[in-house]
């Protein structure tokens, strides 16, 4: 695997000395590449580039994420997980203590394609995160409906309280995790349960930022505005008591299929 140098910067900022050859967000100037962004430099093989902060889910310790198997190394599995940053996820993790890369199958536990619901153990900015699978309810999801939202969109779908994702998964009978990195689940028993669901997270989506949403969602729904929605949370996220406060974390593990292949194995 190439090895990728990422850090921090600003415009203006030196990313690398040298012959590196300047991709996105970058320019040359004399023997470095500068910044032209703020956000994450990174350097590797192919040249420097940043990625730009804006709109892009920075990971947190403790955060609740779903993530994608990229690929694996002797010791660990690299995640993707909608950020700049790539994510491992320790083999000792699935495999516990005595784990011997030598003797251990490491693709028999998670393949590339796979999807896993996970908590970041560690994280700083000056290397991956790590994740764990060991709290209650996260692993690998064998099937579903994948979806991905900008992250900053994450908390208006939770809603006030868990309002929001509780309206959709109870008029859609459908049951939905949301990683905090933007990446979604929507598990049901009829497809056209699922494909209302996915209808409404995408209105969320695209209209967080208008008032009345709710209203507009119930519509969608056909629900009424009178009707009560159990207050129990199925959310991979923190339930938002005032759309950005967070109080409390609870997880649900859910199958998961991605939009347009299944991700389920045999």
């Amino acid at each position: 695997m190439q090895e990728v140098r990422r850090k921090f910067v600003i415009p203006g900022d030196i990313v690398v000395e040298g012959n590196s050859r300047p991709l996105v967000n970058v320019h040359k100037s004399g023997n470095n590449i500068i910044a032209s962004r703020i956000g994450i430099a990174e350097v590797g093989r192919d040249g420097a580039k940043v990625i730009p902060l804006s709109g892009v889910y920075i990971p947190r310790a403790n955060d609740i994420v779903i993530g994608i198997i990229k690929d694996h190394s002797s010791l660990s599995w690299d995640v993707d997980i909608n950020s700049c940053f790539s994510a491992h996820l320790p083999a000792q993790d699935l495999f516990g203590r005595d784990f011997s890369p030598a003797r251990d199958d490491m693709s028999r536990e998670l393949s590339s394609g796979d999807v896993v619901s996970a908590r970041i153990a560690t994280f700083d900015r000056t290397r991956d995160p790590i994740l764990t699978v060991q709290d209650k309810d996260l692993g690998k999801i064998p099937f579903g409906e994948l979806l991905k939202i900008s992250a900053t969109r994450v908390p208006r779908l939770i809603g006030k309280r868990g309002s929001m994702i509780q309206t959709i998964e109870h008029a859609t009978s459908t049951r939905i995790t949301i990683g905090q990195n933007g990446l979604i689940v929507v598990s049901g028993k009829n497809k056209d349960g699922t494909q209302l669901a996915i209808k409404a997270i995408r209105m969320v989506e695209e209209e967080a930022h208008t008032s009345n949403l709710t209203q507009r969602i119930k519509q969608l729904l056909g629900v009424e505005d009178n009707v009560q929605i159990d207050s129990k949370s199925r959310s991979g996220a923190p339930i938002d008591n005032d759309e950005g406060h967070d109080d409390s974390m609870l997880g649900d593990k859910n199958s998961v299929q991605s939009e347009s292949e299944s991700l389920s194995r045999d």
